[in-house]
């Protein structure tokens, strides 16, 4: 059993973003780069269930320019067989990453795969509802337990009443959840061994996809800043304050 896994090149999440002078983008230049956390969590359940004996082979897939390849070598050290990149110099909107991953899930057979549930630069949690529907497969999101077996995924997501628990047939899309598990540490060695897997390149002209957003970002703009707090001696004096705010 093949796992496709897909991970996204993110501004690290202990970085304070920044909008540029222009509003129409955040500042990257020498700002700190990462994996998606929630991709991260997704290559480590793939680990898991190869060290489980369930799956053969793990590909982790990532699509950008020349840059995202450290995200990938990421991958590789903490344990994917392989790797793929769709090389593209514009961000893809996610249907067309959705088209682009189901055009390698297909060629390499993937039984599964796993991804994020969203992205901490746009969190848009689109892309992996977007592909089971162009793949026709059955999909499981915001999962934080996955244990597979005869040809069956069974899957607990957290849903917002609590916890709900389905049966996927494979093929399948899964996304990860936060308590899904807890990434392992990538040492030394294992970042030295890395280089030497393999790391294609795939132009994402050859894949016969429209490489154009499905929909333009036209303005960047930051949170207003919070008010000050307000202390108050008692109850009292809080209700008042609420009072007054017209809160009740």
């Amino acid at each position: 059993m093949k796992i496709l896994v897909c991970v996204k090149r993110v501004i690290d999440y202990n970085v304070r973003v920044q909008i540029n002078r222009d509003g129409d983008g955040v500042i990257t230049d020498g700002v700190k780069m990462s994996m998606n956390p929630f991709d991260e969590i997704a290559v480590e359940e793939a680990l898991r269930l190869k060290e489980a004996g369930t799956a053969s082979e793990i590909i982790a897939l990532t699509i950008g320019d020349a840059a995202a390849d450290q995200q990938l070598r990421t991958a590789l050290a903490m344990g994917a067989d392989r790797s793929v990149r769709i090389d593209t110099d514009s961000a893809p909107a996610p249907l067309t990453a959705a088209r682009a991953i189901l055009a390698i899930a297909e060629k390499e057979d993937a039984q599964i795969v796993l991804l994020g549930k969203q992205a901490i630069d746009d969190d848009r949690n689109q892309t992996g509802q977007m592909l089971a529907a162009l793949w026709n497969r059955p999909q499981a999101t915001f999962a934080s337990e996955v244990a597979i077996a005869d040809g069956k995924a069974t899957v607990t997501r957290e849903v917002d009443a609590g916890l709900e628990t389905i049966e996927v047939d494979l093929p399948a899309v899964i996304t990860t959840d936060l308590r899904l598990n807890e990434p392992r540490y990538v040492k030394l060695p294992d970042i030295m061994k890395a280089k030497r897997k393999p790391l294609e390149v795939v132009p994402v002209a050859d894949l016969g996809l429209a490489d154009a957003p499905t929909a333009t970002v036209t303005e960047f703009v930051a949170p207003p800043k919070r008010e000050a707090g307000k202390k108050v001696d008692d109850i009292a004096a809080l209700v008042d304050a609420l009072k007054e705010r017209g809160v009740v």
